[in-house]
Parts: structure tokens; C-alpha cells; sequence
């Protein structure tokens, strides 16, 4: 297990390579979370993909665990092999669900919710500090979004205002009974496991991050990062695919 600085150290160290050559895994699916969409992925896509990987990203609806499980199970039913299933934050709970997947080789968590199967999660937060970003959530019509001000200063805080600005403009509301969503399994019981902790999220607490990477025994790194460490820190995170897949 890869931890800390270190951790991140040692895979940043390296560039992801072309995936024919290197990798018994050549497919990378990527599963967004809450109040993003499928391209809040593109910096790690093209790095991906510049490595020889098949690069899907699933659209989530956002309306309930289960059609978000649905969407990433048909995204998995197309990849012609072995495939790494990625989640980010809200994207940890849909990928610990359909993660079971025969075609799903390993699950790769960036600062996700990994809950174990029917696990209150929201109980399992409530146990950690409060993240400041709660104060910016606005519920209209039964779906929930972010304010400018909480997503740029908390959700996208290390990213330029001036883009942050701009994924705020294309968020997805959620349904407001999203989170109350329980797994019916935890994939991360029976697949490997990679996690990216963001420390200095004020998303998802960083404590939270490191309990749940610990309880799932996750290869582990640790960035100075918000809660969008894929934008912020592409680099680290597509050598931590890499790696998943079998290339490191």
C-alpha cells in the first residue's frame, strides 16, 4: 500500500504507458459524482487515452442510487474486457454497487464514498467534521444544487476561479433524496482497491477519506487537493489508473 506524500511521490513518478504493451487491463471506465458531469474527466481522458486505454465516462442521471448503477452497468456491458471502474466522491457509492461486475478488474476511488453494503453512510459521515461546502447546498423542486460561492470556494477551491466559475455553470443538480441511497453490496469487498485522499477536501471530510481507504486496505496516495483532485492533479490520478490496470 502506497501512502501519504510518499505514496503520491511514487506514482507521479512515473508517466502512464501505452496499455497494449504493458497492462492486462485496457479499459477505464469513470463515474462522476454529484453536482458534475461526465466531463469533469477530461484532463485524466486524454491522459488515458494518450497511454493506449479505452476511456468510457458514464453520465449519471443523479436521480437515484439505482439508476446511477444502471448507467455505469451499461457503460461496463460495452467494454470488450477486462475494465477499471473509477469513482469520484457520490461516484464511490455508484461504483461499490455495480462494481460486481463480471468485466470489472478493479475499483479505483477518488475522494469517494465507499459505504459497506445497507450502510447508513450519512450516519457514517455525521461521525467526522462537518464540511463547509453543506452551507452552500440549495434545494428547489426536490433536487439539490450548489451555490457559486460554495462551489467555487469549497467544492473547487485549489482549481482558477475562472474555471471553477465555469463547472459551476455546467453542474448537475441531484435528486434530494440522492444520498439516502443504500448499497446492496460492497465490490470493494472482493475487488482491488485504489484510492486517491484529497486533504485538504472541503467536500468529503479528508478523516472520512482515510477511514474508508483504510477499512477497504486500498493502495492509497494522499494530494494537496479540493475535492476535484481529476482536475487538479490529472497527472496523479491517471498514474494511479495506470497502476490499477496493471502498468506501474
Amino acid at each position: 500500500m502506497l501512502a501519504g506524500a510518499a505514496g503520491a511521490a511514487a506514482l507521479a513518478g512515473f508517466a502512464p504507458r501505452p496499455a497494449a504493451a504493458q497492462a492486462t487491463v485496457r479499459n477505464v471506465v469513470l463515474v462522476h459524482g454529484a453536482w458534475a458531469d461526465g466531463s469533469c474527466w477530461m484532463d485524466v481522458i486524454l491522459r488515458l487515452q494518450a497511454a493506449g486505454f479505452r476511456t468510457t465516462a458514464v453520465q449519471n442521471p443523479l436521480t437515484s442510487l439505482a439508476d446511477d448503477a444502471a448507467a455505469t452497468r451499461r457503460a461496463l456491458d460495452l467494454q470488450d474486457g477486462p475494465t477499471v471502474l473509477v469513482g469520484h466522491s457520490w461516484g464511490g457509492a455508484v461504483i461499490t454497487e455495480a462494481g460486481l461486475h463480471p468485466k470489472v478488474a478493479s475499483l479505483v476511488y477518488v475522494a469517494a464514498r465507499a459505504p459497506d453494503a445497507g450502510e447508513d453512510f450519512n450516519a457514517l459521515a455525521a461521525r467526522f467534521p462537518t464540511a463547509p461546502v453543506r452551507a452552500g447546498i440549495r434545494v428547489d423542486s426536490g433536487y439539490a444544487s450548489l451555490t457559486e460561492e460554495a462551489f467555487v470556494a469549497h467544492f473547487a477551491g485549489d482549481l482558477d476561479r475562472a474555471r471553477a466559475r465555469a463547472l459551476h455553470a455546467v453542474q448537475q443538480p441531484i435528486a434530494e433524496t440522492l444520498f439516502a441511497g443504500r448499497t446492496t453490496v460492497a465490490a470493494w469487498r472482493s475487488k482491488p482497491c485504489s484510492y486517491a485522499v484529497s486533504t485538504e477536501d472541503q467536500t468529503t471530510a479528508p478523516e472520512l477519506e482515510r477511514f474508508l481507504a483504510e477499512r477497504m486496505r486500498a493502495r492509497t496516495i494522499a494530494l494537496r487537493s479540493s475535492h476535484l483532485s481529476m482536475i487538479s492533479h490529472p497527472d496523479e490520478i491517471a498514474a494511479l489508473i495506470t497502476a490499477a490496470a496493471g502498468a506501474g
